[in-house]
């Protein structure tokens, strides 16, 4: 029985990390205290992945939290593909209404900024979401020691050194 669970653990440890390892440009969300520009130079210069300023061709996005905000900020970023039959509706209702559409919709809305906000956001651990799946598929927890530029450099080498060895898990 024990083996059983033992290898039940390693096929789903097998499962993420085949997951990972599909993973070729990612796009970084802020994060608190800067942190996202600090892992963007560190995963730049490892050549561990490509970082994309356009959300929409990334493969997985690196956040410092998740939840209802982080999902509404992913569905902004990247909206959900719309059903083929909701697209026939709508140009429908595009010609029947224009002059009424025009002043219904505000051109310029404001997002909420709670989303864009890093106060209250979690300390130190940072998650690899896929961006199509929306599942993570990899985290660690690694707390910068201060807000200085030098721990902060740190904390991201440390993420980054953490990210190579589970991506090569044969090598030490």
């Amino acid at each position: 029985m024990q083996r059983f669970c033992l290898l039940l653990c390693l096929s789903g440890a097998a499962a993420c990390a085949a997951d990972l390892a599909t993973v070729r440009a990612v796009y970084i969300l802020p994060m608190g205290r800067g942190l996202d520009q600090y892992l963007a130079n560190r995963l730049t210069n490892e050549h561990i992945f490509q970082v994309v300023t356009d959300p929409k061709i990334a493969d997985a996005v690196f956040t410092d939290r998740i939840g209802e905000a982080f999902q509404t900020q992913l569905d902004n970023l990247v909206p959900p593909p719309a059903p083929p039959d909701a697209a026939k509706k709508d140009s429908k209702k595009e010609d029947v209404s224009k002059n009424s559409a025009v002043m219904t919709d505000t051109v310029n809305k404001l997002n909420d900024p709670s989303l864009n906000s890093s106060f209250g956001r979690g300390r130190g651990t940072i998650f690899l979401v896929d961006a199509k799946g929306k599942r993570v598929v990899w985290s660690v927890y690694e707390p910068p020691k201060s807000t200085s530029a030098n721990d902060l450099d740190r904390a991201a080498s440390d993420i980054v050194n953490r990210l190579k060895r589970d991506l090569n898990p044969g090598k030490k």
